[in-house]
């Protein structure tokens, strides 16, 4: 199928389309036209990269988890080493609430003082 085709099955704009085949989640050939053709099996591709990405997952860490995802939703074959890679994105999370938490924190505690308001 052609980008236009693709997009319009997944409500994927052609311009991340493209951008995911830049970042080397998305495998498209090429017509002798040099139009962009995408296989079948491309429309639940790119639905586990949503998927992936709306977890906050990076797509330098979907092109390395990717391979060992079945169904759209994605489950995980667990293959070597991806229960590593999401152990250490779960971790930098935490320590990103961790730091929002102090910013929250730190905010609340500015807005407690009395002063001008």
């Amino acid at each position: 199928m052609l980008i236009g085709e693709l997009s319009r099955r997944t409500g994927v704009s052609a311009r991340l389309l493209r951008y995911y085949e830049e970042q080397g989640l998305l495998a498209a050939g090429r017509d002798v036209n040099g139009y962009r053709r995408y296989g079948d099996g491309s429309v639940v591709t790119v639905r586990k990269i949503r998927v992936l990405l709306d977890a906050g997952l990076s797509t330098e860490v979907i092109r390395q988890v990717l391979p060992c995802t079945k169904e759209d939703r994605p489950e995980f074959d667990w293959c070597s080493g991806i229960r590593d890679i999401l152990d250490r994105e779960l971790a930098a999370i935490d320590d990103r609430i961790e730091g929002l938490q102090r910013n929250r924190g730190a905010i609340a505690g500015f807005l407690a003082r009395p002063g001008d308001r």
